[in-house]
């Protein structure tokens, strides 16, 4: 065999292998991306009082990879307790990255419980929504919010104003509604499952106060076609 021969044949055996890899690494399928869920909130995201496969970030998570969309595990900064301001601290502290595909937000029931003004509450609530749409790849359009469930037809709420409760409630929810209306996110009111609990006690967990894992599954069934939507374009 020639010299010019011999690196002919080099040549033929090498470029073909280089160029399918290149090839492998352009072509990245929808199922070969795993996309990414950042979900802020207090007790209700951390799910207090319940399993943790039965928080509903996490059973989000799991429908979704039920429908073969892949999704990591859920990226969680939250709190029983928080206020929105303790919620904007914890954020700061975490130091999320600012390229989350999904990114929940859920906050304000201890901003009610601890007597707080609407109007204090509604401006960090635009803090934590403008923090939620920078820590979102696609804008705002990455963003939901969920409503403030009604915790005073709870048992832990037996003996208390129920209706100051709920009004309060109403009060602190319309804020968030307006709030994500402005910013151009999404608002889903899971308020209305929450006040299921006076003929469906199973909705509630051991503690009297905090949703069970069947009530998360509810609100899960609320936002998940526009989050199964969102996902499948990413």
């Amino acid at each position: 065999m020639s010299r010019i021969t011999l690196i002919m044949a080099i040549i033929f055996i090498i470029i073909p292998g280089a160029c399918h890899d290149i090839n492998n690494a352009d072509i990245m399928t929808q199922a070969d991306k795993q996309l990414s869920y950042l979900a802020l909130g207090d007790s209700y995201t951390i799910g207090e009082s319940v399993d943790e496969n039965e928080r509903w970030p996490v059973q989000l998570v799991e429908k979704l990879r039920i429908d073969s969309v892949n999704v990591a595990d859920a990226t969680i900064i939250a709190q029983t307790g928080w206020t929105t301001d303790e919620l904007i601290a914890g954020i700061e502290e975490a130091a999320p990255a600012d390229d989350y595909h999904l990114v929940s937000l859920m906050i304000g029931v201890n901003n009610q419980y601890r007597g707080r003004q609407a109007n204090n509450f509604r401006d960090e609530l635009s803090e934590l929504i403008s923090i939620a749409i920078n820590r979102s790849s696609n804008g705002a359009g990455g963003v939901i919010v969920l409503s403030v469930p009604d915790w005073g037809l709870t048992p832990f709420a037996a003996g208390r104003d129920k209706e100051k409760i709920t009004s309060e409630i109403d009060l602190f929810n319309s804020v968030i509604c307006e709030e994500c209306s402005k910013a151009g996110v999404e608002y889903f009111n899971i308020t209305d499952i929450s006040r299921k609990v006076s003929s469906e006690p199973s909705l509630i967990a051991d503690d009297g106060l905090h949703p069970s894992g069947e009530m998360y599954r509810l609100w899960v069934g609320r936002i998940y076609p526009y989050v199964y939507d969102l996902l499948k374009q990413d």
